[in-house]
């Protein structure tokens, strides 16, 4: 059978396969596509001419991969390419470079390549770079196209399972929280979607997929809502006292040190704040500034008469850029005018630089000092230097004052977060209902009881 002409229906071609076809069969509908026998089988092929009259051929695929049907849909597509003038064959070759590109960009070149340089560029970017390295330790090597939801089920599950313990050590690598699992996706979940925006890879093969939250443990339920806690009054007491401690201590240790051979060191007795530990503490404690911020905090920042605080939010500067500004209380006004002088009325500058670089503390600077003023007041060992930030919501929304306010003052991006976290403490009537309402079934009890104030009220005798 040589250059035949039939419509390629499923039912022909099905027949053709059976009679041990030999030759072309051309289809009569579609010009130039047809069906061929070699020595892979039946093959679907289309002849077509090019722009500029040249002719060519491409092959659509096996009998064994493509139904008729698939093939005639092939050809069609392939077809209006050239009527557009373009060449299909063309195209074709390039989606397969395209393909093999795509194989090519593993998490790992991404990371080192293009989204280093991003990060680069963004507080922050270099830790942001380290637990996806640490955390996708095994993905690197793998194209980023090629994760699936099966993909991050599974690195969840291991995430979660005791590790064997290092070498040297009997005690396995414990499990990792949830909290820290989900940045870790997220931070995953962001240089996938940059890289997607950027046309590298054709979609974001991990959207809208999230961990699923495990169930609270025992520990976990009895701990729920303890975290973000405040100081009560004596704890606030104590406080203070341990900062007084800690001052003390630093005295003492300079006087020591002059009196020993270090004359030429500074007489802290003569200061009011021995160091920036203190002025530090009491700012946060006063405003409920981040870690980060404060560290970050410029004397350009601060307008002393006018009691404010001008400054753009570290944690959200990527989404809200502008600076905003906070008020600031007649106590920590007292305070910064103090650390202002002692520090020589500087114009510029870090507020709370590092004594011995000059430069900005390290995010994990206050840990020790916080951990020194902390024994000195005998305060909880759990309780951490944020607390002082959920302490100034805290007692601000105890106080009455309106949740929008709070919100800004605490620079929450979302109104919802201050609403999740403190509104429960808002004062109401709730209180005063449920006691109302106790007082109404108390005197109903007297009346079923009859106690002798309800018989001498009703008139009835004993």
């Amino acid at each position: 059978m040589t250059d035949t002409r039939i419509k390629l229906t499923a039912k022909n071609v099905e027949r053709l396969a059976r009679e041990e076809l030999e030759g072309d069969v051309w289809d009569t509908d579609i010009g130039g596509f047809h069906i061929r026998s070699g020595k892979r089988g039946l093959t679907f092929r289309l002849h077509y001419r090019t722009k500029i009259g040249k002719r060519r051929m491409m092959t659509l695929g096996g009998y064994s991969t493509l139904t008729a049907q698939q093939a005639r849909i092939k050809a069609v597509e392939a077809l209006a390419i050239v009527a557009q003038g373009g060449d299909p064959r063309a195209v074709l070759e390039e989606n397969k470079v395209k393909a093999q590109q795509l194989q090519q960009q593993t998490l790992g070149v991404y990371l080192e390549g293009p989204y280093t340089a991003y990060q680069r560029r963004k507080k922050g970017g270099q830790a942001t770079l380290n637990r996806i390295r640490n955390a996708f330790a095994d993905w690197l090597d793998r194209p980023m196209s090629s994760f699936t939801h099966a993909d991050a089920e599974r690195w969840q599950s291991a995430q979660e399972c005791l590790k064997p313990a290092k070498a040297g050590s009997n005690k396995p690598i414990k499990a990792r929280a949830f909290s820290t699992m989900k940045r870790d996706f997220g931070a995953l979940h962001t240089l996938l979607a940059h890289a997607t925006e950027r046309k590298v890879i054709p979609s974001h093969p991990l959207n809208g997929i999230k961990l699923q939250k495990p169930a609270l443990t025992e520990q976990e339920l009895a701990g729920a809502g303890v975290e973000r806690r405040y100081l009560e009054p004596e704890e606030v007491q104590a406080l203070f006292l341990g900062l007084e401690l800690y001052q003390e201590e630093k005295r003492k240790q300079r006087r020591s040190s002059r009196a020993h051979g270090k004359a030429y060191l500074p007489d802290l007795d003569k200061v009011a704040y021995v160091d920036h530990v203190k002025p530090w503490i009491l700012f946060m404690y006063y405003t409920g500034f981040r870690p980060g911020d404060i560290a970050g905090l410029r004397w350009e920042h601060i307008n002393l008469p006018f009691k404010t605080v001008r400054k753009t939010i570290e944690k959200t500067a990527h989404h809200h850029p502008e600076p905003q500004t906070f008020p600031l209380s007649s106590s920590v006004v007292e305070v910064l005018t103090a650390w202002h002088l002692q520090q020589g009325k500087p114009k510029t500058g870090l507020v709370f630089p590092n004594p011995i670089t000059g430069k900005r503390f390290d995010r994990t600077a206050m840990q020790k000092p916080w951990a020194k003023v902390r024994a000195f007041a005998k305060l909880p060992s759990g309780l951490v230097l944020y607390t002082l930030r959920h302490n100034f919501a805290s007692q601000l929304v105890m106080a009455g004052a309106d949740l929008l306010a709070v919100s800004k003052l605490m620079a929450h991006s979302d109104i919802q977060t201050t609403i999740q976290h403190y509104a429960h403490l808002r004062p109401d009537h709730t209180r005063d209902i449920v006691e109302a309402f106790a007082s109404i079934t108390s005197k109903e009890r007297q009346l079923i009881n009859g106690t002798p104030s309800t018989v001498q009220s009703s008139g009835y005798a004993p």
